[in-house]
């Protein structure tokens, strides 16, 4: 399934075309790589998503085509969820 198609499906996120974005500007990772929005992901394929301060490291534990809502939280499992540190903007003060 492409990784597009499975962060909809499997709902951690609402849109494909928010999926679709997120991945043509280099913040979808599988295995460790940056990958395009058509790319394959299958089992076991670990996922990290950045969007905007968050970062969320999943697991794939299924790729089948989801259509219930409560069905699409077994696709995965959380292994991290992180923020990211915010640098300060040039000229600014920070107190």
């Amino acid at each position: 399934m492409r990784i597009d198609k499975f962060l909809k499906a499997s709902r951690i996120l609402k849109r494909r075309t928010v999926s679709k974005e997120l991945a043509m500007n280099e913040r979808v990772e599988i295995n460790g790589r940056v990958v395009k929005p058509s790319h394959e992901v299958k089992a076991g394929d670990v996922v990290a998503i950045t969007f905007g301060t968050r970062r969320l490291e999943i697991r794939v534990l299924s790729t089948a085509e989801v259509k219930k809502k409560q069905d699409a939280a077994d696709m995965y499992e959380i292994i991290s969820e992180s923020r990211l540190e915010t640098k300060p903007l040039a000229g600014t003060t920070q107190e």
